[in-house]
């Protein structure tokens, strides 16, 4: 995704200024696309610049005054442009893939731990997320904006439900496993354990993994 993009749209949705935009990610945006203080300020020079937004001029001129930014036709034609842009989906990577992949070679220690934690961590996730659901999108809301605004807080639930089962079925696997965790055996051809998946040039799962 593109920074300059999720900008814009914030823009559209609503003239802002840089601060007012840090605090706009940090409580809606930022659940799928982060961006520091710094880096929403540098492209929001970068967006005047080419001519997609412009400052508002300051209701009473006072020195320090923050802008607000607000978007020119320009620059809601290259947003239209980038979303009916046809796009790749990305490749899942994880490095937490990778660690469980590596334990079965040189053992678990740690990693039940760290897998509990992350457990937490996503189901903290998924009851705010649920609060969200329940505050913002109860009978009533039922504009275009609203149904698609839902539609993007129903894929972070959906992913966090699906992270909080996996974990817990990875925890139960890792009751069931002998002593160290490690394997001895399972090696394809040239000696590296395929764990079940594909060689790297079979496809999507093996990238995955």
């Amino acid at each position: 995704m593109s920074l300059p993009h999720a900008i814009l749209t914030a823009l559209l949705e609503k003239p802002s200024s840089g601060l007012e935009l840090t605090r706009r990610f940090d409580r809606s945006i930022g659940y799928f696309w982060s961006a520091t203080h710094q880096q929403i300020y540098r492209e929001l020079g970068k967006l005047e610049g080419e001519g997609y937004i412009r400052a508002l001029p300051a209701e009473r001129p006072a020195r320090g005054q923050k802008k607000s930014y607000e978007v020119l036709p320009a620059g809601r034609e290259e947003l239209a442009r980038w979303t009916s842009a046809p796009q790749e989906p990305r490749p899942w990577r994880d490095a937490l893939f990778v660690r469980l992949r590596a334990a079965a070679v040189v053992g678990t220690t740690g990693l039940e731990e760290d897998l509990r934690r992350h457990l937490t961590l996503h189901e903290r996730k998924l009851a705010e997320y649920g609060e969200i659901e329940k505050r913002d999108f109860g009978p009533g809301r039922d504009s275009a904006q609203d149904r698609l605004q839902h539609l993007i807080l129903r894929a972070g639930i959906d992913l966090e439900t699906f992270w909080t089962q996996w974990l817990r079925n990875a925890l139960t696997e890792f009751e069931r496993l002998p002593d160290g965790g490690t394997s001895d055996g399972g090696t394809s051809d040239d000696g590296a354990s395929n764990g079940g998946l594909p060689d790297a040039g079979g496809g999507a799962a093996a990238e995955r993994a």
